[in-house]
């Protein structure tokens, strides 16, 4: 009996520590949501040095070119009621399509190295593939990254620079490929956040996640607006006291 006591009480000892212990996908939860507020602050630093504020945008297929179309409004570039994603994806597809040599290296191919019949030139689209591309760019919500900014800063004649968490804090795409100061706040640019980690586990239920995540979009872009005069003015004093 005493055999039994002394087992009963290390098991219920055992069972008590694994309830106290994080399981494998809280700890990686935990790790996730570490990682976003890292992320959190490193843009915010960054947005503080330029005097912008993140200007949330609905975080679905269409951001990166919401948060463009927000850039060009603030700019004047484009007008109001033009500044929306659907001419903004119009704008990136077309010129990728007028422009394929520029593009076509820096997307991988739909097949892949790997596919049937590789060939050494298979990790590259062919002309069909690209253009079938651009116009999922174009026509649907298929997410858009580096080769969509490239083609817009040339489109519209601006630098778009990228503030992200990661390193450099600031990524130039520069349409007249001259060295520009990221940080000098008077530069005519479209300012855009990248948060690789804006939907992690930490910020949006289970549910919310996995249908997230079927659309990409742990990845989202937001636009930086300047921050309110008054602020500035406050940037400004606490600067020359710091």
């Amino acid at each position: 009996m005493e055999h039994y006591r002394t087992h009963v009480s290390k098991a219920r000892k055992a069972a008590a520590l694994a309830q106290s212990m994080p399981t494998a996908d809280s700890a990686a939860d935990a790790q996730v949501e570490w990682e976003t507020k890292q992320e959190a602050a490193l843009i915010n630093r960054t947005c503080d040095e330029l005097g912008v504020q993140i200007h949330e945008i609905n975080p679905d297929g269409h951001c990166l070119f919401s948060a463009i179309a927000d850039q060009l409004a603030l700019l004047n570039i484009l007008p109001s009621s033009q500044a929306n994603y659907a001419t903004v994806r119009a704008a990136a597809a077309d010129y990728m399509l007028r422009h394929p040599d520029d593009f076509v290296p820096f997307i991988p191919s739909i097949s892949g190295e790997d596919g049937v019949g590789a060939t050494a030139d298979s990790g590259i689209m062919t002309a069909r593939q690209f253009e079938r591309y651009c116009l999922l760019i174009r026509d649907t919500g298929a997410w858009g990254g580096e080769p969509e900014i490239l083609a817009l800063s040339r489109v519209y004649g601006v630098p778009i620079l990228v503030i992200q968490g990661g390193n450099p804090p600031i990524v130039v795409h520069d349409p007249s490929d001259t060295l520009v100061d990221p940080k000098d706040r008077h530069l005519k640019a479209a300012r855009i956040s990248f948060h690789r980690r804006k939907y992690g586990l930490g910020e949006v239920s289970a549910v919310k996640s996995i249908f997230l995540s079927s659309l990409n979009a742990a990845q989202h872009y937001n636009s930086l607006r300047p921050k309110h005069t008054l602020a500035t003015v406050t940037d400004k004093i606490q600067s020359i006291f710091s």
